[in-house]
């Protein structure tokens, strides 16, 4: 049997596919690391990140493998300057004195087909939690530019107030202007050599 250069790309694990062994470099370009969060109890607001970097090592043995990500925290935007400022003041996460956001992976394990978690430790804000990532293999590929590619898509909820993020204001009606629960959604391409 002939093997393609993209199988290469690719090895079968407890019979699903995992990416090649090796050092992956996130593609800004082609990542995004989002969030959701509830205005008023009603609507959804989202925003994103737009300065990150970071490494996802994949380990011969899968569950030994290694994630770490950087974030700049004043590169948060969800689309409205007023939002924006406010989020980055010390109402939020005061990123004069808490320029970034880091996560550590301290553990991977596999549930089934392409369905991984990823715990590590979330820094933010001055504050460091674990936190679970739901995990999502979306494939390998070869690039025009004589490198690897592979794909990711996580996502984890969180309780904003667990780093100190306490801001809110009450409603007349009852609840709160901001959701206590935030959804971390990301999209990740990374690549090798």
């Amino acid at each position: 049997m002939t093997t393609t250069h993209a199988e290469a790309l690719t090895r079968d694990y407890e019979g699903t596919a995992v990416p090649a062994p090796g050092a992956y470099q996130l593609d800004t370009a082609h990542s995004t690391v989002e969030f959701v969060a509830k205005h008023l109890m009603v609507a959804k607001v989202r925003g994103r990140f737009a300065g990150f970097s970071g490494t996802v090592t994949i380990a011969e043995v899968p569950e030994e493998s290694q994630v770490e990500v950087t974030i700049d925290a004043a590169s948060i935007s969800t689309g409205n300057p007023d939002r924006d400022a406010h989020l980055r003041s010390a109402d939020f996460f005061d990123v004069e004195r808490f320029p970034t956001l880091e996560f550590r992976s301290t553990e991977v394990a596999h549930r089934s087909g392409d369905d991984w978690t990823v715990t590590g430790e979330l820094a933010l804000h001055g504050v460091t939690k674990p936190v679970v990532l739901h995990v999502e293999f979306a494939g390998a590929s070869p690039t025009p530019w004589g490198t690897r590619a592979v794909g990711f898509t996580a996502w984890a909820e969180v309780d904003r107030e667990e780093w100190g993020l306490t801001w809110n204001a009450a409603l007349e009606t009852g609840g709160v202007v901001v959701s206590k629960k935030v959804r971390l959604e990301l999209e990740v391409e990374a690549s090798a050599a």
